[in-house]
């Protein structure tokens, strides 16, 4: 029982040894490399890596690669942006090209885009070869730019951005998509100052002028080095639809209003009718008043009886005046009666 027991003892101290001494190896061998590289990383120095968490491969072949390349970049400076999330392989690399391309730029300023999101490799590559944008992007909805002259004809443009990178400017600077947007507000705003559309179809290198003078590269990432039309096209007649729109619009308003005063003319005319209708009652009250006024005066003696006749013998001639002034008979019904 106790040799079984030495014997996993020496087992498993076997196995330790063996890890150890493989990872010591391994650390010999990356030492061996820098030394012989003339990069010089101290053994201790990789070993203690792994506690930390840090690969010393990566840490190891890109000093040696940075020094290769004349740049000194310290291997504690290295193992702390690898513990911070940064690539040390982008970022020296980028250095590397920036330096053979003569452009400035630091290690701290490469580690700081790199943390900060942005591409280092690429964004150095952009600054030596610069980038053409296409305006509207190809993450947009629409294919062209659409923009309104002074003649109301629709103009549909297509335009790329050639762009170079600004290193100082990268970190917190905007991206493409806010050059896109410049841009696209820049060709709307030029097309609508302009008088017609031919104008600008004669002279397509006015919207790129002028839309380079309003310095849309301010608090970007990006150095705009030239705006070139790729494409116009004539669209719609938006100013005549939208005069027919507005035509209709108004002839809608206009039969509206003149419904409204036909309807108030019905209204007035119904009033007009009630009221003839009220007078016409008015009178014949009036009219059932008389008999009985001729009586009080029969009685009260202030009416005689020639009186009397003289009155009837005035209304049938006034009656026979009016019948023979309308043939038709349409008296007064109301003095025919009395």
């Amino acid at each position: 029982m106790t040799g079984n027991i030495a014997l996993i003892g020496l087992i498993v101290v076997g196995i330790i040894v063996f890890v150890i001494g493989g990872l010591i190896w391994n650390a010999i061998m990356l030492w061996w490399q820098a030394v012989l590289s003339k990069a010089p990383v101290g053994l201790f120095q990789i070993i203690f890596m792994r506690f930390r968490k840090v690969n010393p491969t990566i840490i190891v072949t890109n000093r040696i690669t940075a020094t290769k390349a004349g740049i000194e970049v310290n291997t504690d400076l290295l193992e702390a942006h690898y513990m911070a999330g940064g690539r040390v392989g982008r970022v020296i690399n980028a250095l590397v090209a920036a330096s053979k391309a003569n452009i400035p730029l630091t290690f701290d300023r490469a580690c700081a885009i790199d943390l900060a999101g942005r591409d280092v490799l690429d964004a150095v590559s952009t600054s030596v070869n610069p980038k053409v944008i296409d305006v509207p992007s190809g993450q947009m909805a629409r294919n062209s730019i659409d923009a309104i002259a002074g003649d109301g004809i629709q103009l549909r443009v297509k335009a790329r951005v050639t762009v170079r990178t600004n290193l100082d400017r990268l970190v917190g600077g905007a991206t493409e998509e806010t050059i896109v947007a410049r841009v696209g507000e820049g060709i709307v705003t030029t097309i609508g100052s302009a008088k017609n559309h031919m104008e600008v179809l004669e002279n397509p290198d006015m919207i790129s002028k002028r839309v380079l003078e309003r310095g849309l590269d301010s608090g970007t990432a990006f150095e705009i080095l030239s705006i070139d039309i790729a494409d116009i096209d004539v669209g719609e007649n938006i100013g005549a639809r939208l005069k027919i729109d507005q035509a209709e619009a108004d002839k809608k308003v206009a039969q509206a209003q003149a419904e409204r005063q036909r309807a108030l003319a019905v209204a007035r005319e119904q009033e007009m009718v009630a009221l003839v209708q009220e007078n016409r009652a008015k009178v014949v009250l009036a009219e059932a008043e008389v008999p009985k006024a001729m009586a009080d005066a029969f009685r009260n003696g202030n009416l005689g009886v020639m009186d009397y006749y003289n009155m009837k013998n005035v209304m049938a001639d006034t009656s026979m005046r009016e019948s023979i002034a309308n043939p038709d008979g349409h008296g007064d019904k109301g003095e025919q009666s009395i």
